[in-house]
């Protein structure tokens, strides 16, 4: 369990609870999208071991933890034998994020094992009245504040694009292609199952949320060198389309939360499309000079756009964007999760996430 130098905000935060995808899975992955071998972890401290975090290093769930002063919290998958005394390291929150999951069940389900939004909410409810409501004993208000000024962190939704919508041409049993125009597609994730998902999260006692968009999936290095998308090498427009349409829609779920839940719960929205793009287009000021390749060798049919295995990564990793074909650097979850925490409403959007612990 890596610790973090504290902010000051570290009192105000008792818990982080963390549910999404591969972008901040630290090692909940299951069968086919993995990442326990080198060079993944490479810069992970101390000791640069693959975790299971898809990443050379720290994912923006981790960068979020030092800055608010908490312990990285561990995978659901290493806390469900927990018991007695062990339980009490689930009291600083835990990670449900899987691999290859998304909002809507089926998606990812080519790659095998993996957890969905839905099911990962039904794991958080099995931590909280299994390990962390009994660490309260009687102490009813206790437990309901720890929940209330703790903060959920959801970074979903990118592969119901990847891994769902965009596969239905190729015939491996995905559909939403063919039934859904792309605002239909961001309609159903966000009316008939994410607003559900966030609000089972609330009826748990949760109160704080940081609910993140999906980022520029067409300028990934896998949508860029993808065959038929669009011209080779650049970003896929009508993708990034469809992402915003996506996005749009999370925002203005946002605004309808706050004003259905005002002032008991707080629902941020977090525009990683916004800040994933600033550093594509001003990669300079972030001392970013590769924004259309990843750093680690992939072989996108072998290895889905992840590392191939045990071959060495590039060597000025800072520099660059991306990671895979996927998934960010720890230089850019950096400065996507300062934008979280420190950020003008452009980014994170009515409160950052400082504000957010403070209230």
């Amino acid at each position: 369990m890596g610790h973090s130098r504290g902010a000051a905000a570290a009192s105000r935060v008792p818990a982080l609870f963390v549910l999404g995808d591969s972008l901040v899975d630290d090692g909940n992955n299951g069968a086919l999208a993995r990442a326990d071998y080198y060079p993944y972890g490479v810069d992970f401290p101390p000791l640069g071991a693959a975790t299971g975090r898809f990443c050379n290093g720290k994912t923006v769930a981790d960068a979020l933890c030092d800055l608010l002063g908490l312990q990285y919290v561990p995978p659901y998958t290493s806390t469900r034998a927990l018991n007695g005394t062990a339980a009490m390291q689930v009291l600083g929150g835990v990670n449900y994020a899987s691999a290859a999951g998304g909002i809507l069940d089926e998606t990812g389900q080519h790659l095998g094992e993996r957890f969905s939004l839905s099911q990962q909410v039904l794991n958080l409810e099995a931590t909280l009245d299994g390990a962390i409501r009994p660490l309260f004993g009687g102490d009813h208000d206790g437990y309901e504040r720890h929940l209330a000024r703790s903060i959920a962190v959801v970074v979903i939704g990118g592969n119901d694009y990847l891994n769902n919508y965009l596969l239905t041409p190729l015939g491996i049993g995905y559909d939403s292609g063919d039934r859904y125009r792309p605002g239909e597609y961001a309609d159903l994730l966000l009316d008939q199952y994410y607003a559900r998902q966030i609000l089972a999260l609330h009826s748990l006692g949760l109160r704080k949320f940081l609910l993140a968009g999906v980022g520029p999936l067409g300028c990934t290095p896998g949508l860029r060198a993808s065959a038929g998308m669009g011209p080779q090498g650049q970003c896929v427009e009508q993708v990034n389309q469809m992402v915003g349409l996506f996005n749009q829609g999370l925002r203005s779920l946002v605004d309808q939360l706050n004003a259905d839940h005002h002032p008991v719960a707080t629902f941020v929205y977090g525009n990683t499309y916004a800040a994933v793009q600033d550093m594509i287009n001003n990669h300079s000021k972030y001392g970013f000079t590769v924004v259309d390749s990843g750093c680690c060798g992939v072989a996108q049919i072998v290895t889905c756009g992840l590392c191939v295995p045990f071959v060495a990564p590039c060597g000025e990793r800072e520099r660059y964007v991306f990671w895979d074909a996927y998934h960010p650097t720890q230089a850019a979850n950096l400065v996507l999760a300062q934008m979280a925490f420190a950020g003008t409403p452009e980014h994170v959007y009515p409160l950052n996430l400082r504000q957010l612990a403070e209230l």
